[in-house]
């Protein structure tokens, strides 16, 4: 792995758990001590995690992208359009057995696994989904949807509630597609990602006092 890949990756990660916090300023000095990397790939990491929207210019330095309310909003109404046409093309498979490995992910969480793979699977629930429906271009428009996601899901994960809803939704989801039933799927998926929208975004916004006292930012829009 290069040093650039390396460190694109590593970033990627400790943004996306909360490590590096949202608001948060970056030097690629540091970046270059951390990793042991030198300035060329350090600054085409920087670039390249940009363009994701995970990090953004702060003058001659970088900031962590703070979490934007209103781009939570915009992001849903991405999904559900992108996620009901890959559901609907996943439904018109000959062999929907394929589900299995998607509901045998569901199945790998219970009380005693940790939130990290809580959150993990859940990520990879839609992800996988919007893969077997054939459409790379669907495919990669939820796959980079749910990285955008990412962070804030990281704070959704704090409520068993939430997590315990998110899941009953999901089997239904898959009963759905497993019938073949592309209307049900596809209604399914669409209150599913409405209701996890508005959920998010009301605790989020409820909660913005509490994190910015962790230091994380969180605007409006």
């Amino acid at each position: 792995m290069s040093q650039l890949q390396n460190v694109e990756r590593q970033l990627r990660e400790m943004i996306l758990a909360l490590e590096i916090g949202p608001g948060e300023r970056l030097t690629e000095r540091w970046i270059e001590s951390r990793f042991g990397a030198s300035r060329t790939p350090v600054r085409a990491a920087l670039l390249r995690l940009e363009t994701e929207g995970l990090i953004c210019r702060d003058g001659r330095g970088w900031t962590v992208s703070p979490i934007n309310l209103g781009e939570l909003k915009q992001i849903a109404v991405y999904r559900e359009a992108v996620e009901v046409a890959a559901v609907r093309l996943t439904c018109g498979l000959a062999e929907r057995g394929v589900v299995d490995v998607i509901e045998a992910m569901l199945d790998s969480c219970d009380g005693n696994t940790p939130r990290e793979e809580w959150h993990r699977v859940g990520m990879d629930f839609h992800i996988e989904l919007a893969r077997l429906s054939g459409n790379e271009f669907l495919f990669r428009a939820v796959r980079d949807a749910m990285t955008r996601l990412s962070r804030a899901r990281w704070l959704e994960v704090r409520d068993e509630a939430a997590l315990g809803r998110a899941w009953a939704e999901h089997r239904a989801i898959l009963t759905a597609v497993r019938a073949g039933d592309a209307d049900d799927a596809a209604n399914r998926l669409s209150a599913h990602i409405v209701g996890s929208r508005e959920r998010l975004v009301t605790s989020l916004h409820n909660d913005r006092r509490g994190l910015r006292a962790r230091g994380f930012a969180v605007v409006a829009a």
